[in-house]
């Protein structure tokens, strides 16, 4: 019965228009949605073992990298 009452208030043209999809706006650039963001950080932090001081660098590019403490100067590898 509450069926019948909603239909009947439901019109019989509907003025939507179908396009297939496709956006017909004009100067909408759509990007590629599979590009990964980058959610590393660009830079890295790192304690010296010899003085405790906290560095801030930028992440190296290899594997293997050399880091110099500029408060004593010591060098620690890694990699």
């Amino acid at each position: 019965m509450r069926l019948k009452l909603k239909s009947s208030k439901i019109q019989e043209t509907d003025s939507y228009s179908e396009s297939l999809g496709w956006s017909t706006e004009v100067g909408r650039t759509l990007t590629d949605q599979n590009t990964p963001k980058s959610s590393e950080p660009e830079t890295i932090k790192h304690q010296c073992k010899m003085c405790g001081s906290m560095m801030v660098t930028r992440k190296p590019k290899s594997s293997k990298y050399t880091i110099t403490c500029p408060h004593c100067e010591s060098e620690e590898q890694f990699g």
